[in-house]
């Protein structure tokens, strides 16, 4: 499998998505601007995104995926079935029991995380909460066909997957809120329309490789299967390692909420850019990494597995640098070309811009984050992930303390940054003196010359940005879309310009697993 072709293939996917997804949020500032019932929709829809990472998507998928591999490379083809439909059976009871207890405790758990809304904007978001509480469960099986569908090296489906839920929501922005009661009501609906959507695409794929679990009505019976206990067992450790930045979030989240009103929607906007490049490049090439190294791991190829660990952390840091030197001075000209129109004002897009420049500072940490925890998940070792993600936690949490009282809402963008640049550092850490990573030979060679490029592309930026008035051109969207275009296209040139005259050359990142 060659790995750059099947990483631009994927990556393409993911651009399609965070595309859709960028017009949903377009259209969501537009019609909704960032006040109160915003407010109350991000808030109902993080927390049953936050336990779709935990238990349906991250956790899971770290814990299947290397015991997926195994199975399929030294097991029967009985037994990985067996194994598929046991951990789906676990996996989506579970979650229906989890979904049954939020409809039920939603109030409660709005309480927890968001306690600054005002009760018009509460009483809006328990309703919102309750009817996305099911996406948790539609989650899971996505996430369970996303694995077994990725080990089969079948990466397109699940990277298409999300345009679904982006679809419903633009539909819904465009089609159904002017005809509610309460017009932000419609964003909901679409969220559980889309993930209904989103189980019915697994289906045909599953299907084609003769792999589609079969859910028993018996909630219990994959327990008997040792495989289900093993992957419960490296869940457990799991949960916390994705949980340390998740439970972050939510805590930012109940700290935004009693900051300025429309401080959690600016954290939002910021949050969707920042996450443009984390997933075309660090959740993609995560998932590439992953079977990849779980097989060279079941062969004990260490030599194999360090060499895919040296090519993901040398893509990394060619296409996240200057990704993070973008955001940071593009900032503005970025939010206000995307969002910056009807209700969402000039204020709110230097009120968004700020955080987004926080998140820059860390994009490279957030990155290598997904590049290096796979590298201890395909050896099914959990738990030092885990250890380092409580860690940073508390260290988040620290910087909470210090940074918000003097930056407000960005300083909980700059506390998650560093955060995430101490887990990566302190994974990377844990890789060398294990000996499970050698770097190649070149590394500061070629970390000068991207240094070199990025100071160009940096410099080139911000002094284009600086000749257009951004927030000025409100009602000149065409004009706008035109010339952050043409920035981001001359700022490109020279990046990849610079390396190319410093000698680097695409084919050198040509990679074929074994």
């Amino acid at each position: 499998m060659n790995l750059l072709k099947t990483l631009a293939a994927l990556s393409s996917m993911t651009m399609l998505s965070r595309i859709t997804g960028l017009l949903r949020e377009i259209l969501i500032a537009r019609a909704f601007g960032a006040g109160g019932m915003t407010d109350a929709y991000n808030v109902a829809f993080r927390i049953p995104n936050l336990l779709r990472r935990l238990f349906a998507e991250g956790a899971f998928s770290q814990a299947f995926v290397p015991i997926l591999s195994e199975y399929k490379n030294k097991q029967s083809e009985e037994a990985t079935r067996n194994l598929a439909d046991h951990v789906g059976t676990t996996l989506v009871w579970a979650t229906v029991a989890i979904t049954a207890l939020g409809i039920i405790g939603a109030p409660l758990l709005l309480l927890l995380v968001a306690s600054g809304l005002q009760p018009d904007d509460f009483d809006a978001a328990v309703w919102m909460t309750r009817l996305m509480f099911p996406y948790i469960a539609f989650m899971s099986f996505v996430a369970l066909a996303g694995g077994i569908l990725n080990t089969w090296s079948q990466f397109k489906i699940p990277a298409f997957t999300p345009v679904l839920l982006n679809i419903a929501s633009i539909l819904a922005s465009l089609f159904l809120q002017q005809h509610l009661e309460r017009p932000i009501y419609a964003m909901a609906i679409a969220v559980f329309v889309g993930g209904l959507l989103q189980v019915a695409i697994q289906i045909p794929a599953l299907l084609k490789i003769r792999m589609m679990p079969r859910i028993s009505l018996n909630p219990l019976s994959g327990l008997r299967d040792p495989g289900v206990r093993r992957v419960l067992q490296k869940m457990g450790p799991a949960v916390f390692a994705v949980a340390a930045a998740q439970i972050s979030l939510l805590i930012n989240t109940s700290i935004a909420s009693n900051l300025a009103e429309g401080s959690i929607s600016f954290l939002t906007y910021a949050d969707r850019l920042m996450e443009f490049p984390t997933a075309m490049l660090g959740v993609a090439l995560g998932t590439i990494l992953l079977p990849s190294l779980s097989k060279a791991n079941v062969g004990g190829d260490t030599e194999e597995y360090s060499s895919l660990l040296d090519w993901g952390l040398r893509l990394t840091f060619l296409l996240a640098m200057p990704a993070a030197v973008g955001l940071a001075t593009l900032a503005v000209p970025l939010i206000s070309t995307l969002f910056q129109n009807g209700k969402f004002t000039a204020a709110a897009a230097h009120a968004s811009a700020q955080p987004l420049i926080a998140y820059s500072v860390g994009l490279l940490g957030i990155i290598l984050v997904k590049i290096l925890a796979p590298a201890f998940f395909a050896r099914q070792d959990i738990r030092t992930p885990v250890r380092i993600a409580v860690g940073v936690l508390v260290a988040t949490q620290l910087m909470n303390m210090i940074f918000v009282p003097h930056l407000a809402v960005a300083g909980l963008a700059l506390s998650i940054s560093l955060g995430a640049c101490l887990n990566a550092g302190l994974l990377f850490t844990g890789l060398r003196r294990r000996r499970i990573y050698t770097p190649k030979p070149g590394w500061a060679l070629f970390f000068a010359k991207l240094v070199i490029a990025c100071a160009l592309m940096g410099a080139t930026a911000w002094y284009s940005a600086a000749q257009v008035d951004w927030t000025a051109m409100a009602h000149q969207t065409l004009l706008r879309i035109g010339a952050l275009i043409v920035v981001i296209g001359v700022s490109a040139l020279v990046y990849f310009g610079a390396l190319m005259a410093m000698g680097f050359r695409f084919r050198d990142f040509k990679r074929t697993a074994r």
